[in-house]
């Protein structure tokens, strides 16, 4: 693999990783109260605990595309 293609992919699996993230985020911005009922349900978690859950969830998630997809496709665009 070459570095355009390299290039190509990690541009591809940022803006994928970006896009699965903002409908998480709307997902549980527009349909909270459902999906707290399910979530509470299957884990067993009372609904008060589940709101920090889901931002831990997030926040971690975001951290994890921002250090494993946008910044080694930054790297392989200033080379």
């Amino acid at each position: 693999m070459d570095i355009v293609s390299l290039t190509a992919l990690f541009g591809w699996m940022t803006v994928l990783n970006f896009a699965l993230l903002i409908i998480s985020t709307l997902m549980l911005t527009l349909f909270r109260t459902p999906i707290i009922r399910i979530h509470s349900r299957l884990s067993g978690l009372e609904e008060t605990a589940l709101k920090p859950v889901y931002l831990y969830f997030l926040g971690f998630y975001k951290v994890l595309i921002i250090v494993f997809n946008l910044v080694p496709y930054l790297a392989l665009k200033l080379l």
